[in-house]
């Protein structure tokens, strides 16, 4: 029969990945406040407005064109954004070690 105590030790987790862990989820949601901004953004400068005359989207465009621009927004980001990830990521980090 196993030791269960030995399989319980196994199953924690040790600190450092803990810790890795939680870097993961603040970069994550500063990732995620970059791709929220740049929706914003781009939505502000007319990308997503419905298009007139011929061949116009109809409203089914109107209604979508939002999870393009924040697909858009998204891909953007993870191409390396505009740089606001990693000083959200940096203010996080920091405010979470005090």
């Amino acid at each position: 029969m196993p030791n269960l105590t030995t399989v319980h030790q196994a199953a924690t987790a040790p600190p450092k990945l803990q810790a890795a862990t939680q870097d993961d989820a603040i970069r994550d949601a500063a990732k995620q406040l970059e791709a929220s901004f740049l929706t914003e953004m781009l939505k502000s400068a007319g990308l997503g407005k419905s298009r007139e005359g011929l061949g116009g989207g109809g409203e089914g465009e109107d209604q979508f064109s939002s999870f393009l621009v924040r697909a858009q927004a998204e891909q953007i980001t993870e191409a390396g954004g505009i740089g606001l990830a990693e000083s959200l990521y940096h203010a996080m980090k920091d405010s979470s070690n005090d």
